[in-house]
């Protein structure tokens, strides 16, 4: 018997519980709206680490296809910060997280906008260095231009330990995701998975074999 599938207003009502539910979220400043299964989140926050974390608690609920994210930010009760203090405490935010090579990484602020230049040699690194920008009082958006440098590794051996980890994923559906790797250690994806938390995943995935310097995430949510 297949499973039922939610209407939008049952997914509405199970994003707004999960914000709710979520203490780094305050749901009173939050909008949600559904549209076959494509949630757009409206309102304003007073950080972009609260922003975020509306943003994954919508991707966490089943039924969920994409999430748009319209939420302002205006910070509140840290006085008038320039960019240039926002500047200081994001490089300093960095140096202070030891899975960041700060000092590979040039930092960029206007109007509270950050953006992150750069190049490292893990994803992981590349992905911590945003983090640690988003959690800055006064920033408004981050743009993480940060590349991946990894030695050369042939596309058959990429996609050979890709597709080996996902068969190892528990969480991970293997049949139904395709690997193709593009010169350069660019790797695609494509295919269906259930949720948005297993697309993620499957992303993470491939960012950890050696020789990936891009991922391209292609794979498409399929409601069951």
């Amino acid at each position: 018997m297949a499973p039922r599938v939610k209407t939008d207003e049952e997914i509405q009502q199970d994003v707004l519980d999960e914000l709710d539910w979520d203490p780094e979220v305050e749901v009173t400043d939050v909008g949600v709206e559904v549209d076959d299964g494509v949630v757009t989140l409206t309102g304003t926050v007073d950080s972009f680490l609260k922003k975020w974390a509306a943003e994954r608690a919508a991707l966490r609920v089943e039924g969920v296809r994409a999430v748009v994210n319209h939420i302002e930010v205006i910070p509140r009760g840290v006085g008038v910060r320039t960019d240039t203090d926002i500047a200081r405490a994001v490089a300093l935010a960095l140096e202070e997280n030891p899975s960041v090579p700060a000092d590979k990484i040039k930092v960029r602020v206007e109007e509270g906008r950050v953006t992150l230049e750069g190049e490292v040699d893990w994803h992981y690194q590349r992905r911590e260095a945003e983090e640690s920008a988003r959690r800055v009082a006064g920033v408004k958006s981050v743009i993480n231009l940060i590349t991946v440098k990894q030695p050369s590794v042939s596309a058959e051996s990429i996609k050979e330990r890709i597709e080996q980890a996902f068969v190892r994923h528990a969480e991970l559906d293997a049949e139904n995701i395709q690997v193709r790797v593009e010169n350069g250690g660019h790797v695609v994806l494509t295919g269906t998975v259930r949720s948005w938390a297993e697309r993620k995943e499957a992303e993470e995935a491939a960012w950890r074999s050696p020789g990936v310097t891009k991922v391209t995430n292609m794979i498409r949510v399929q409601v069951p």
